[in-house]
């Protein structure tokens, strides 16, 4: 062969400079991309062999990685089909660039070394990010071909010469630049080649392991064993989502999960997606035990192309709520390398989403269909996840309304229509509007959940991070129905069923009264008013209107309420004015008076979870005193 030299046409001096450092921050991707080129070619030279253009021994296809610290090299070796000189000149000198300018002005909207190097054709070039001279030796499979060998230090210049290798196949030598002697280390190109090549569909070696192996047997004729070094394959080449559903068990879906998430708890269920038009894609989906944590469940989706991992950043192609899920998809038809503003408007991304979410909530349905009770035995994993696609996707809503439940004190589960029929005779007020009450925290709220059993009335759960937004979601959507929560007023007040009777007090002895608590209490954040109660009710009731105090958690949640989360907590303080210690309240002399109305409101204070420190202690003090 004759030796060649020139420069590779790619139209600017600034190409490489641009690669060496401005993608630096991405620099690890080098070896996706050239793992990945290999990976390519072998399955190039599997097909030619299938479709009967190859005749020769095919062999063992395999990517090999290998680490030279001494001479300071990490090559990338595959026996795929390698290229002759020409080809060489054609597919590595011949960048795809339609001119300089164009490359400029397109880089300087890119956000990182993906999109650069998917756009512009530049997954052999990233080897330059690491690298101060980059070396190939080749053999074409084809009859007759020479060995050729290609070197470029970093600049526009290249040589072509006789190449060494003798089979076929191509050798990606790297000789690493100073600052990138890292991956000179074998647990860094380890971890690399973990998280891009874990399921290429071709063997990747890097290095070698020992494996105990039999070795006849003793003289007592149980079985010997030898150590022998065996090639350290780093992938698997079939995962579960290349393959057909019929073809896996329910052991095989676990065991991949545990392969992605080794020290995760099993999942509830999953789903195999598996289309081809109008979009091509693959995958599994997994609904791990969510609880009530879900914020640091996000970003566990693995978005694969071809088996080559891209990226756990699936926002715009998954629906939002869906990235509570775990699992991979897998898809060449998602524009991985571009700006996401093109990702967010691509049609096969909105498709794919839409799909997505139709499966899932497919899935949930067939569940809820098949078997309610294994169904319900879950729901305190996903309910959070149903309760998030039903706020945040109409349509998966509209789906949804079937299998969404809700849940009372008693532990029932009810769907919405189940729980309209349920309550609608007992919890209609005298405006036709249907209310639900629910508790926040069952055990801290007891003393109201009674007060409203005592009426016949139904308490609902709702104490998960997300039920804020799904209370005032669920009152968007139902029809004359309105949600209180049970300790938002006192229970005449949450359900009125006629206009209330008036308490027997005296103006005067009512605005007595209202003084005497207004003292005993003093705190403006507590409003007294005088209420007509049942006999049977609490002396005093402390309450928080339901609107203020669902201002206040959605600001807490980052609703962007940031007036209501900076207001003070303002109550109510409901006094009873047909309870028995009233009359006695009135009756008594100043001293007592103020005793026994703080006593009351402390009483009420403690029913709320809101009696703490120095005013806790002066309660348990004065009370052993009135036993006393």
């Amino acid at each position: 062969m004759v030796q060649e030299k020139g420069t590779i046409s790619i139209n600017t001096e600034n190409i490489f400079p641009i690669i060496k450092k401005f993608l630096y921050s991405d620099h690890e991707i080098f070896l996706r991309e050239l793992v990945s080129n290999a990976v390519d070619a072998s399955q190039k030279m599997k097909r030619l062999a299938t479709l009967g253009h190859y005749s020769k021994d095919l062999g063992e296809l395999k990517v090999k990685v290998a680490v030279d610290a001494a001479a300071k090299t990490l090559t990338i070796s595959d026996n795929g089909i390698g290229m002759t000189a020409e080809e060489i000149k054609k597919y590595i000198n011949q960048v795809a660039f339609s001119g300089a300018t164009e490359f400029m002005e397109k880089f300087k909207e890119a956000k990182d070394a993906n999109e650069i190097i998917g756009r512009f054709g530049l997954g052999f070039y990233s080897a330059f990010m690491v690298a101060e001279k980059v070396e190939i030796q080749t053999l074409s499979y084809q009859d007759g071909a020479e060995p050729a060998r290609w070197t470029c230090d970093g600049s526009t210049s290249f040589e072509i010469s006789e190449g060494s290798r003798t089979e076929r196949g191509t050798d990606v030598i790297l000789y690493l630049n100073a600052d990138s002697e890292e991956f000179l280390e074998e647990h860094r190109i380890s971890d690399i080649l973990n998280k891009y090549a874990k399921f290429l569909p071709v063997p990747v070696q890097f290095g070698t392991k020992t494996e105990r192996v039999p070795d006849g047997e003793d003289e007592e004729g149980k079985p010997k064993y030898k150590s022998v070094e065996v090639d350290n394959i780093i992938n698997n080449t079939n995962p579960v989502w290349t393959k057909a559903p019929s073809e896996l068990k329910d052991e095989d879906y676990l065991d991949f999960y545990r392969e992605l998430y080794p020290f995760s708890d099993e999942p509830l269920f999953w789903i195999h997606l598996n289309v081809d038009y109008p979009f091509n894609l693959t995958g599994v989906l997994y609904f791990p035990k969510l609880k009530n944590d879900f914020e640091v469940q996000k970003n566990k989706i693995k978005l694969f192309s071809r088996q080559v991992f891209i990226t756990d950043e699936v926002k715009d192609i998954v629906p939002e709520f869906l990235l509570l899920l775990h699992g991979v998809i897998d898809s060449p038809d998602i524009p991985l390398n571009v700006s996401r503003s093109f990702l967010q408007a691509d049609s096969n991304v909105k498709k794919i989403n839409s799909y997505i979410s139709r499966k899932v909530a497919d899935k949930l349905s067939e569940l809820f269909k098949k078997d309610r009770k294994a169904y319900e035995e879950k729901w305190s994993d996903i309910g959070i996840f149903v309760k998030y696609g039903a706020i945040s996707d109409e349509k998966f809503y509209e789906k949804a309304k079937e299998f969404l439940l809700l849940e009372n004190t008693a532990k029932e589960k009810y769907t919405l229509e189940e729980y309209s029929i349920k309550t609608k005779d007992f919890q209609t007020d005298k405006d036709g509007q249907l209310v639900y009450l629910y508790t926040a925290d069952a055990e801290r709220q007891d003393s109201y959940i009674q007060e409203a059993k005592k009426k016949n009335y139904d308490v609902l759960l709702m104490n998960t991070a997300i039920d804020t937004h799904f209370i005032h979601h669920l009152e968007t959507r139902l029809e004359k129905t309105s949600l209180k929560r049970v300790d938002a007023d006192v229970i005449d007040k949450l359900i009125v069923k006629e206009d209330t009777a008036k308490h027997t007090l005296t103006e005067e002895e009512t605005t007595k009264l209202k003084a005497i608590f207004d003292k005993a209490i003093n705190n403006p954040a507590m409003k007294v008013e005088v209420e007509s109660l049942p006999t049977d009710a609490m002396p005093v009731t402390i309450t928080m209107e339901e609107w203020m105090r669902r201002m206040k958690d959605m600001s807490r949640m980052g609703g962007g309420m940031n007036f209501y989360g900076a207001m003070p907590d303002n109550y109510k303080v409901a006094v009873n004015a047909n309870h028995k210690i009233v009359s006695k309240i009135l009756a008594a002399d100043e001293a007592q008076q103020t005793a026994m109305a703080k006593q009351s409101f402390d009483l009420a204070m403690l029913a709320q979870g809101l009696l703490k420190g120095a005013d806790l202690t002066a309660f348990v003090q004065r009370s052993v005193e009135v036993m006393g």
